[in-house]
């Protein structure tokens, strides 16, 4: 018995996650034991039969209605989490429509017969929520004291794991990019500063102006107009820096701006974002490092709080906050950021270069520095030798290739710089504990329960 208590906080944490754990095997395990080696266009049908095969009585079916937009990963990551509870728990018929964030309640709430509403509740719609006279979640949290309980993702630590990701790659200067207006924003940049000042570095901060009384669409719309005074704020920032951005998408817009003003990332600026939004990360170029919320876990719990209060039990008083499962890691921060210029340059050419073969003759044929200086160098700023930074960057490509696809490995291994599957085998394992095989198996099992 853990000497935690269940019934504090991280304990509630921890017992969701296994319950929501526990849902997904009793769900779908048998599924994927029957469709494993079924032809892939069948899975996911058979999939979607055989969740919906045992359905509850007509008159125990409870309408929750879900005021969520599913134009952001977040959101759709929400919905994930609330129907799983449904599906498991809750008896419920899930009232979804199709809707962007600040889209405005719809008139058929009202005649609809609905026992509660899990919504995004910002200034345009809590009148109206409120007019509803049902039972409210909140998953947006802008809002404060509206006697509505709230789930919500914890700034906090969003924020420590963006610093320690960038300080653990040698940055000690750092900058933050937002909106003014936005409070998930100004939280993180609230936090994140904390932590960049209590290691004694420096922050510099770039806000999109923004005014009183904004939704949050309102207050987030005039990034996509200010690329250039975000462009010259860039160009200002001292060089290595580690940048965290309030969200994706402003990760994207700092990344546009870098390529555009020929800004070297991640060796001058290593950009994180969050929410590792599967749309935003993947197209952007480089493609970038964001935290991982559990949004999953967000919905969840919105939904057993609300089931709770359908049934008469008094709402929690406090917002729940559900700390990140992870970062993320891509190209945007795959460095280790060092003052050395010349180190630098040598870096960015191993990341560029490694996975096609080359050797440390190639580094010492590339760089103005000889052999010798070379790995007294790597030793110095990096604690490991050219020889190992090339595997290095190696290892995360196959890593990506045996997560993302399902190449074989002789495909994966010329792709990565390996002229054998044995000599590539070999250095997986010494770097990894497993071979390729079995790292593709565990990361299938991990993110597809």
């Amino acid at each position: 018995m853990s000497p935690r208590r269940a019934d504090c906080p991280h304990g509630r944490l921890r017992h969701a996650r296994l319950r929501i754990k526990l849902d997904f095997e009793r769900i779908f395990s048998p599924v994927h034991e029957i469709l494993r080696h079924a032809p892939k266009n069948l899975r996911h049908e058979g999939l979607r039969r055989e969740t919906t095969m045992i359905k509850p009585k007509p008159d125990t079916i409870r309408k929750v209605v879900l005021l969520i937009e599913s134009s952001r990963s977040y959101g759709r990551r929400l919905l994930r989490g609330i129907s799983l509870y449904s599906r498991t728990h809750g008896n419920w018929s899930l009232l979804h429509q199709e809707m962007t964030m600040g889209a405005a309640v719809p008139d058929w709430i009202s005649r609809a017969g609905v026992s509660g509403v899990i919504a995004r509740v910002d200034t345009h719609n809590i009148e109206p929520l409120r007019k509803l006279e049902l039972p409210i979640v909140d998953v947006l949290c802008r809002q404060t004291n509206l006697g509505i309980p709230q789930v919500e993702t914890n700034d906090q630590a969003v924020s420590r794991m963006a610093f320690e990701h960038l300080y653990d790659r040698g940055f000690r200067r750092f900058a933050f990019c937002g909106y003014q207006g936005a409070h998930y924003s100004e939280s993180r940049l609230r936090h994140f500063r904390s932590f960049v000042e209590a290691a004694g570095c420096h922050i510099s901060v770039y806000e999109t102006q923004g005014s009183e009384g904004q939704s949050l669409s309102e207050a987030e719309l005039p990034g996509i107009l200010d690329s250039d005074p975000l462009a010259k704020w860039l160009v200002k920032l001292e060089r290595p820096t580690g940048l965290l951005a309030c969200h994706d998408t402003r990760g994207q817009q700092v990344l546009n701006a870098c390529r555009q003003l020929s800004i070297a990332v991640p060796d001058d600026i290593g950009v994180i974002g969050v929410d590792d939004d599967d749309t935003v990360c993947p197209l952007s170029d480089p493609t970038l490092t964001s935290v991982r919320p559990d949004a999953d876990l967000v919905g969840y719990r919105a939904a057993e709080t609300l089931d709770a209060m359908i049934s008469g039990e008094a709402p929690p008083a406090s917002v729940e906050l559900i700390s990140p499962t992870e970062v993320v890691q891509r190209h945007s921060t795959q460095v280790f950021a060092v003052e050395d210029a010349e180190l630098s340059r040598v870096c960015r050419f191993i990341r560029e270069n490694a996975c096609h073969g080359i050797d440390v003759s190639d580094l010492v044929e590339f760089s103005a520095l000889s052999r010798r200086q070379l790995e007294r160098r790597f030793c110095k700023h990096m604690n490991r030798t050219p020889r190992e930074e090339i595997t290095a960057v190696q290892i995360r490509r196959l890593r990506q290739l045996l997560t993302e696809t399902d190449l074989p490995l002789e495909r994966i291994a010329p792709l990565a710089g390996y002229n054998h599957v044995e000599s590539m085998s070999v250095a997986f394992k010494r770097e990894m504990g497993s071979t390729p095989g079995a790292y593709r198996l565990q990361q299938r099992q991990k993110h597809d329960p």
